[in-house]
């Protein structure tokens, strides 16, 4: 099992924030702080009309102060509950959201880029994980 001490993980969540973050349209909230990916997945998740268990833990840690650090904790939350490919292709449906929150440069605009990504997502789920949440 992978484990926090684990070199390929943090490289694994490096890439995976990078990608992310690539291309995302800088967007501000009421109070003027800046959103993040969280915030994409939070608004894709909640359009899907599903209550996520990571999306509601990730909230429930009052520790977390920032959509970075939610964000990474809910990455963490995924692959140790292998809900990493399903939870982003629900954030991924929507081409609408997708252009509201990305640039043109994003490869989730570009549907053979997104399912090429998806489908490495997927294969992480034969992967166990053991990390502190």
């Amino acid at each position: 099992p992978v484990t926090d001490g684990s070199r390929e993980l943090h490289s694994l969540c490096a890439q995976l924030e990078f990608l992310l973050q690539f291309d995302l349209k800088e967007k501000r909230s009421f109070f003027g702080q800046r959103k993040d990916y969280w915030d994409f997945l939070c608004q894709g998740l909640a359009r899907c009309r599903q209550e996520h268990e990571g999306i509601h833990f990730v909230t429930s840690l009052d520790k977390l102060k920032t959509p970075v650090g939610r964000g990474r904790a809910f990455l963490r939350y995924c692959l140790v509950h292998r809900q990493l490919a399903e939870s982003l292709q629900l954030c991924l449906l929507d081409p609408e959201s997708l252009c509201e929150w990305y640039y043109a440069r994003s490869p989730f605009l570009s549907p053979k880029r997104r399912a090429e990504i998806l489908a490495s997502l997927y294969e992480l789920d034969s992967v166990t994980f053991h990390l502190a949440l």
